[in-house]
């Protein structure tokens, strides 16, 4: 990592292998804590919690980003979950953040971008807790 990448900047390069696409609140969570495992991404304070690893200011991060016009959050009618996903602006941001980081950081991120996405919310809070006992302490998960 880059030691000139602030918070925000990695957060929109972390999310802009989806582009548009979005993610809901467990994969946002459980994206920043796998990449902040893996790489030396600026710091949130992930804690045990009813799902696995979580924190607030991972929602606090993409609201300030979204009043700056970089991401987008839905909620859509038929469900209480909110999607965060980037917006035009964002995803022209997170590319090039994303494209002036180390080439491994780059395809990691891609395929753990893809990774979250690609499963449903059982089988990624079952993947987290398998990988990272320890951060189901406090769940009220049963799946």
């Amino acid at each position: 990592m880059t030691p000139n990448v602030d918070k925000d900047d990695f957060v929109l390069a972390a999310l802009s292998p989806a582009m548009t696409e979005g993610y809901t609140p467990v994969q946002v969570q459980k994206l920043f804590f796998l990449a902040q495992k893996q790489l030396d991404m600026p710091g949130y304070n992930f804690q045990p919690y009813d799902y696995g690893p979580y924190d607030k200011e991972v929602y606090s991060t993409l609201e300030c980003l979204q009043e700056k016009g970089f991401v987008q959050i839905v909620s859509p009618a038929e469900s209480r979950t909110r999607i965060y996903r980037l917006t035009d602006l964002g995803c022209e941001r997170g590319a090039k953040v994303l494209n002036a980081l180390p080439l491994h950081v780059q395809e990691y991120l891609s395929k753990l971008s893809s990774f979250v996405r690609s499963l449903n919310f059982s089988q990624l809070v079952s993947a987290v807790y398998k990988a990272y006992p320890e951060m189901k302490v406090n769940s009220v998960f049963r799946g």
